[in-house]
């Protein structure tokens, strides 16, 4: 069990660390200058994108062989 529980919270965190990347840029290149880029706004969509991953990864993950 705990070797599941390892090889899942190491795929969800991958899964995570993807979606807070691609949230982050998507965010970013809503602006046209990176001077306008509200970075507190990034942060917290990228951050909720993150959490939100991993909470979807608790219905199971394809990577992970039960």
């Amino acid at each position: 069990m705990k070797s599941y529980f390892l090889r899942w919270l190491k795929a969800a965190g991958i899964r995570a660390l993807k979606t807070v990347a691609q949230t982050a840029v998507a965010t970013i290149g809503t602006t046209s200058v990176l001077s306008e880029v509200n970075w507190k706004i990034v942060i917290s969509s990228a951050v909720l994108a993150g959490i939100l991953s991993m909470l979807t990864s608790v219905a199971g993950l394809p990577e992970v062989e039960e």
